[in-house]
């Protein structure tokens, strides 16, 4: 990478290691869709971890300048819309991202900046459905402790 370039929003994930499953989780791309909407367009082996906590750390920021940057540092632009919804409408307070990994959802408010739908929601006030897995809001690990026994079957 040359030293005046910025740091590529995502990462490639090992997809050979045995026993770990990629994706689940994720939607991915199917053959032949544009990749619009919320849920769609990320592509297996790609981690957009990088992606989402830039834009987390932009809320505020003047949309137009955030997409940009962003669009310079991705292969294509489909990944941003994972977590921002097209519309107000379309928004969700809490996007998934992986098996045990959520976000705040954002959208463009009408003065043209990126907020969050859900503000007030905080990691420590979050609990995790298993006992089993690490579940993290925006990097920060839930809170509350699981109510299920780590004896009970999940699922």
């Amino acid at each position: 990478m040359r030293p005046d370039r910025k740091k590529p929003l995502y990462r490639k994930v090992n997809t050979r290691t045995h026993g770990v499953h990629h994706g689940c989780g994720r939607l991915q791309m199917r053959d032949g869709e544009a990749g619009q909407g919320m849920r769609q367009g990320l592509r297996h082996g790609l981690d957009y971890t990088p992606l989402y906590k830039f834009l987390l750390s932009r809320v505020g920021k003047p949309w137009d300048e955030v997409f940009s940057e962003a669009l310079t540092r991705l292969p294509e632009e489909a990944p941003i819309w994972h977590i921002v919804a097209h519309s107000e409408l379309e928004a969700e307070p809490i996007i998934r991202a992986g098996e045990s990994s959520y976000y705040s959802g954002l959208f463009v408010d009408d003065a043209g900046q990126l907020s969050k739908v859900d503000a007030t929601l905080e990691a420590e006030t979050m609990r995790p459905a298993c006992p089993c897995c690490t579940h993290t809001f925006n990097g920060q690990r839930f809170g509350l402790a699981c109510d299920a026994p780590e004896d009970t079957p999940q699922g």
